[in-house]
């Protein structure tokens, strides 16, 4: 037991060194796309003044398409966000080398972000946390499970350091990646996004990211309100997702150009949107802020300049993800969800149904909404929003818009944006399995598992795999054939490392769940 106790404490303390190593590179990195990006801009607002500086401003794009590009050349999973692949590792399903993907990710989303491009730096910031997290694992020579906890610890640092947002940093860890509250693993995360929140705060300060005004109550009486957008996100929320799949197919036909210089199109287009609307470019951050005063101002051309605001990041955001540039999604999502709510909002002060001081509470009810529909991790949402806005006012409302806009998606057939992600990069960029020696998996038996009640000797477990202890409660529990399995418990499966996601997705059958990985 003393040995148990200490092996804890020693994991949990390798967790605060990932979560301010994470701090540190993840400052860094926001740092990094905040200069970038009033370097474009300073740019852009001298072409004003003189067109010959569109020249620059080209070449220049040119340059990060063609550096970002190769960095995902020469080592694929730099691509993307980056949380398809933490999620994969996790489940045993890719072995990826952390130093090149740390170096090249935090290079190449400085360059890309920066630019203006509608993409953001959460996935990135979750990868790069990841990264870190495998590194403290391999360097104090960790067992294959304890560097696991490390690099999910990781990626809640990451996710925690760049909304500056620790509980939805460790909440998200689990609601989405790991699908399940292992307590060890929540310990851990939380105190890397502690640790990790605490050293970016020293340098950006303590003031929340969106750190909107609201304080007027949404009466009961308007509640329809809520209903009404939660539907209007669900649908968009969707249509979103399967818009982002189907541009993926478009980007493979374009032969002209080899795919990892795709990043040049989004590019192209980018510099006509930076010199005309350069308010609207980037992760989203300024122009969720700028709503504020924005919404402000009644009359419908406000509502038409917001619905095409919207129109162009929705649109832009899918054409930019899609190329493969190193990028996240998260902002950008939060950035279409407050321009629906300021939309839906202006349109019903105009018709009479809605007071113009409600109109800020329904951009932020917004952005948990499209995010629960998208990412579907709702409670994540909802304690996102909360920390990013710096209110634990409101509670109510905003979940009942996540809710509405998850059970939409759900009934038009949904799925996280990530596990679909995941699902398709599977045999592709070079998703491979560790070496072939023992390992272990973590199963939570859920109350609808068709394993409660089931003794072990009757269950028909995957091939080669050997239940070695069920954790019930405080208790650690070795098994024998006539052991009840009993919900609650967490099932410590012995495998073989080249089966693991093999088994990890059996075992998803066989519970008819979704589990831990």
């Amino acid at each position: 037991m003393k040995h148990g106790k200490t092996t804890t404490l020693t994991l949990l303390l390798e967790a605060l060194v990932v979560g301010i190593l994470t701090g540190a590179v993840v400052g860094l990195f926001r740092f990094g796309i905040e200069k970038t990006s009033g370097f474009w801009l300073h740019l852009f607002a001298l072409a004003h003044q003189n067109l010959w500086w569109l020249l620059v401003i080209a070449i220049g794009f040119c340059l990060v398409g063609v550096i970002a590009g190769y960095f995902v050349k020469h080592q694929p999973h730099v691509g993307g966000s980056g949380i398809p692949e933490v999620k994969l590792e996790l489940q045993g399903k890719l072995s990826v080398k952390w130093f090149p993907i740390l170096w090249r990710k935090l290079i190449g989303g400085i360059l890309v972000i920066g630019t203006g491009l509608f993409l953001g730096p959460e996935g990135p910031s979750l990868q790069l946390g990841s990264s870190i997290g495998q590194g403290v694992g391999e360097g104090f020579k960790q067992t294959k499970t304890n560097s696991r906890v490390l690099l999910a610890t990781g990626a809640a640092s990451g996710l925690s350091a760049a909304f500056g947002a620790p509980l939805s940093g460790a909440l998200f860890v689990l609601e989405e990646v790991f699908h399940n509250f292992s307590p060890r693993v929540w310990l851990n995360a939380l105190a890397g996004a502690i640790a990790s929140n605490f050293v970016v705060s020293n340098f950006f300060g303590l003031k929340p990211s969106l750190a909107i005004s609201y304080n007027h109550s949404f009466p009961i009486g308007l509640y329809w309100h809520l209903l009404l957008l939660g539907v209007v996100l669900g649908l968009i929320g969707h249509c979103y997702k399967l818009s982002l799949f189907s541009l993926k197919k478009v980007y493979q036909k374009i032969t002209a150009l080899p795919r990892w210089l795709h990043g040049l199109i989004p590019l192209a287009i980018l510099m006509p949107i930076a010199y005309f609307w350069p308010l609207i470019t980037g992760p989203g951050n300024r122009l969720i802020l700028s709503l504020s005063k924005t919404i402000t101002t009644q009359g419908w051309i406000t509502v038409g300049v917001l619905a095409f605001f919207f129109i162009l990041r929705i649109v832009f955001s899918i054409v930019s993800y899609d190329s493969g540039l190193p990028s996240g999604i998260f902002l950008p999502i939060l950035t279409m969800g407050a321009l629906i709510g300021a939309t839906y909002g202006t349109l019903m002060v105009q018709l009479g149904l809605l007071p113009q001081k409600l109109v800020v509470n329904l951009v932020i009810f917004s952005m948990a909404g499209l995010f629960a529909a998208i990412i579907r991790a709702p409670f994540t949402a909802i304690i996102l929003i909360t920390e990013m806005v710096g209110s634990l006012l409101h509670l109510m409302p905003l979940a009942v818009v996540a809710f509405i806009a998850l059970l939409v998606d759900e009934m038009l057939g949904g799925r996280p944006i990530y596990d679909s992600l995941a699902d398709a990069m599977q045999g592709k960029n070079g998703v491979a399995k560790a070496s072939g020696h023992e390992d272990q998996l973590t199963v939570p038996v859920y109350e609808s598992s068709r394993l409660v009640d089931e003794k072990v000797a009757d269950v028909a477990w995957p091939k080669d795999t050997l239940v070695k202890m069920i954790r019930r409660g405080s208790e650690e529990i070795i098994p024998h054939g006539q052991t009840k399995i009993a919900a609650g418990d967490m099932l410590v499966l012995a495998v073989d490392s080249n089966e693991r996601g093999k088994v990890y997705d059996e075992m998803k059958k066989l519970q008819e769940v979704e589990l831990d990985g």
